[in-house]
C-alpha cells in the first residue's frame, strides 16, 4: 500500500512527525507542496492521496487507475472533484472540527486590534512616540469598547457557537442567522434574526458559514450597505465568500468602519487584491486553524482516518 502526501508542509513544518505513518502503509512519500505540472507524476502508483489545498480534478483522478483513497488535511473538501471520485468508489475523508476553538480566538484577535489597536500603539511607543509626549496617555485612533455593543453570527455551527461564547462573557449582545430553525440547547441568550435584520443592528458581523454556490459573495456592495457605517466586518470562514473589491470600495469611502480577515479569494493574494492597500482592514495569512495544539488534532483524526479506511470502514466520508 503507497501512500503519498501532496503538500504537508502546512500541517507539519516541522514540529510535528509523520514517522507513525511507516507503520501503517509500506511505502511514503511526503511533498512539502505539490505544483499542479507535477501532481500526476508524484501522484502515480499511489493507493492513497493526502492533499491538503492540492487541486485533484476529475481528469487526474480518472488517470490514477490504482487510486483508492483521498485523504484530506482539512476541513475544506472544495478542492477535490468529489463526483469523480464517487464514481470510481474513492472515499475523499475530510477534517472535522479541529480547530474550533483556534478559529474563534482569532476572531477577537482580529476585532481586538481593529478595536484596540495594540500593535499600532505598540509600534508607536518602541518608535519613541510615548517617550516624547507631552501627556501621561495618548491613543492613536478612537479607541472602541465591546461591552454592550451587538455582536452579529452568520453560521451557527461549532465555531459560530464558540464565537457566541465569547461575545457573551464580553458582555456583548449576540445575534446569529442560521438556516436551521430549532432552539439551540445552551444558547438561550442569542437571538435567531434575519440577515437584514443582523446587517442593521450589528456592531461586529462575523462570518462562519460554508463556501456554497449561495454564500460566495455573499457579502457584496448590497450586503454592505445594510451594515452600520460605524460596524467591523470579520471572516475566518472562506475568502470568496467576499466580494473583496465591495469591501475594499467600502473601507476606502469609510462606508465601512474596519475590517478582519484571515482568509482571501487566492491564497497566496495576488499584488493587485483590492484588500491589501486597505488601511482599516487587518489581514493575517490563514492562520486561524494553525496553532500547534489544533494540528496536532489535526493529525490524529487523520491517523484515524487513515486507520478507518484501512479497516474497510472509511469514516468522515464527504463524497
Amino acid at each position: 500500500m503507497k501512500l503519498v502526501i501532496l503538500d504537508g508542509y502546512a500541517e507539519n513544518p516541522g514540529d510535528l512527525s509523520w514517522d507513525w505513518l511507516k507503520d501503517l502503509v509500506d511505502e511514503v512519500d511526503v511533498y512539502d507542496v505539490t505544483p499542479p505540472a507535477l501532481v500526476l507524476e508524484r501522484s502515480a502508483g499511489a493507493d492513497i492521496l493526502v492533499s491538503n489545498k492540492t487541486v485533484l480534478c476529475a481528469d487526474t483522478i480518472r488517470a490514477l487507475p490504482d487510486l483508492k483513497c483521498i485523504l484530506l488535511l482539512s476541513t475544506g473538501y472544495n478542492v477535490i472533484d468529489g463526483k469523480a471520485a464517487r464514481k470510481r468508489g474513492i472515499p475523499v475523508c475530510n477534517i472535522p472540527a479541529y480547530s474550533t476553538n483556534g478559529v474563534a480566538q482569532l476572531v477577537f484577535a482580529l476585532l481586538l486590534e481593529l478595536t484596540t489597536a495594540v500593535g499600532l500603539h505598540n509600534d508607536s511607543v518602541k518608535s519613541g512616540d510615548w517617550v516624547r509626549s507631552k501627556h501621561f496617555c495618548y491613543w492613536k485612533q478612537p479607541l472602541t469598547e465591546l461591552f454592550g455593543k451587538t455582536f452579529g453570527i452568520i453560521g451557527f455551527g461549532r465555531i459560530g457557537k464558540a464565537v457566541a461564547q465569547i461575545a457573551n462573557a464580553m458582555g456583548m449582545r449576540v445575534l446569529a442567522v442560521s438556516p436551521h430553525t430549532r432552539s439551540y440547547d445552551g444558547f438561550g441568550s442569542v437571538e435567531f434574526v434575519d440577515l437584514d435584520t443582523l446587517l442593521r443592528e450589528s456592531d461586529v458581523v462575523s462570518l462562519h458559514c460554508p463556501l456554497t454556490p449561495a454564500t460566495t459573495a455573499l457579502v457584496n456592495a448590497d450586503f454592505l450597505k445594510k451594515m452600520k457605517p460605524t460596524a467591523y466586518l470579520i471572516n475566518t470562514s472562506r475568502g470568496p465568500v467576499v466580494d473583496e473589491a465591495a469591501l475594499a470600495a467600502a473601507l476606502r469611502s469609510g462606508r465601512l468602519a474596519g475590517a478582519g480577515v484571515d482568509v482571501l479569494s487566492c491564497e497566496p493574494p495576488k499584488k493587485d487584491n483590492p484588500l491589501l492597500q486597505c488601511k482599516t482592514c487587518i489581514i493575517t495569512p490563514h492562520i486561524a486553524w494553525a496553532s500547534f495544539e489544533a494540528r496536532s488534532r489535526l493529525m490524529e483524526i487523520f491517523k484515524g482516518n487513515l486507520e478507518a479506511f484501512l479497516a474497510g470502514q472509511p469514516r468522515n466520508v464527504v463524497n
